[in-house]
């Protein structure tokens, strides 16, 4: 992977020579605007072309001492050239890590603040005091991180816990920290409830929303179909002797507005505009919330015990990964938001992350 790696960061380069040289051009200095396209992408490709030309310089340094340390004849200074070339080769590790994450794809939704959501799974009341626990899990993790959050709606059980509970977080990179944590988390424990000592197994879902943002709606003049025709009242009867009535149909959504209630052309076609910006703006109100909730659903899964991203438990003292097969036996620090629940969370981001390298190589 690391030389389909190498292979593209080399094509940056390339494009960022010739954005550069595009820049000095004559045609780029008489059309602002293109000027400024080039620049945007000039500042793009610079952030990745940077760290890219100081891998290959730290790289090359390192090569360069580990070639004198073995030709060296005195041990001390070829000692000392080994350690140069080792410092040199840690930090062109980091850089090629730097340019990796580079590399990825962004995620729309990142920056964006986001709402956890818990729902007791299998397991009856059990399901609900794990749920609970989860809760408590996130939030001080938060609490650590310096997060804001924000309960913003329940439903406690009878014994503890939550059947159901909703946590608003607010920060830097929480959505980017939590979102793997959607999906079904399994707990196997003896319960409260359980009088014979024996372990029980439960579930609870955990939803991963990003905040939803206003809609904006951008309509293009090429989209739209604008009639023009006289007025007419009932019983298709002309009111007017002027074509006033305006009719604009939205092509790609097929939307159709009609206007005639004013007798200036003009204010029928204002009013049309307006009209057909609140129909479109619905329409996308309408289409994101039907994805969240199939985003949702997806995460969620059905709550069966054989459906499970991690496992918790408690009288080995272990949680296991199963996207990432990681297992840590550090699981009341994991329960309580530390640094083994982080943990966690760099291989997830990292296996995610040579997961998008693999398919952006392909």
């Amino acid at each position: 992977m690391a030389e389909g790696i190498e292979a593209r960061l080399e094509e940056i380069e390339a494009r960022h020579a010739q954005v550069q040289a595009e820049m000095s051009t004559p045609e780029a200095a008489t059309d602002p605007e293109k000027l400024r396209d080039l620049g945007k992408a000039y500042a793009e490709l610079d952030e990745i072309v940077r760290p890219y030309r100081a891998w290959l310089e730290v790289t090359r340094q390192a090569a360069e001492a580990r070639d004198l340390a073995a030709a060296e004849s005195d041990p001390e200074m070829a000692v000392y050239l080994t350690e140069e070339a080792d410092q040199a080769t840690a930090r062109a590790a980091d850089l090629f890590a730097r340019l990796e994450q580079l590399l990825v794809p962004k995620d729309p939704n990142e920056g964006k603040d986001l709402i956890v959501e818990i729902r007791a799974g299998a397991g009856g009341q059990e399901a609900a005091l794990w749920a609970g626990d989860l809760f408590e899990m996130y939030r001080r993790l938060a609490e650590r991180k310096r997060w804001k959050t924000e309960v913003l709606g329940s439903s406690p059980s009878d014994l503890g816990g939550f059947k159901e509970v909703s946590l608003e977080v607010k920060g830097k990179d929480a959505y980017a920290r939590l979102k793997y944590e959607a999906g079904v988390h399994r707990v196997q424990r003896v319960p409260v409830t359980e009088s014979q000592g024996r372990i029980h197994t439960s579930t609870a879902t955990v939803a991963v929303m990003p905040e939803a943002e206003e809609v904006e709606v951008d309509i293009r003049p090429e989209d739209l179909q604008i009639d023009v025709y006289r007025s007419s009242g009932p019983g298709g009867q002309s009111v007017n002797t002027t074509d006033s009535a305006v009719r604009i149909v939205h092509k790609p959504t097929g939307i159709k507005v009609e206007m005639q209630e004013e007798r200036s052309q003009l204010q029928n076609r204002e009013k049309a505009m307006r009209y057909l910006r609140a129909r479109l703006h619905q329409l996308a109100v309408d289409e994101a919330q039907a994805k969240e909730a199939a985003t949702r659903k997806a995460q969620l899964g059905t709550g069966e015990r054989a459906e499970k991203i991690r496992t918790y438990n408690f009288p080995e003292g272990r949680v296991t990964d199963h996207r990432i097969k990681h297992t840590s036996h550090q699981l009341q620090d994991v329960l309580a938001g530390g640094e083994e629940l982080e943990g966690f969370v760099d291989r997830l981001q990292t296996a995610a992350r040579a997961a998008q390298l693999a398919d952006e190589g392909d």
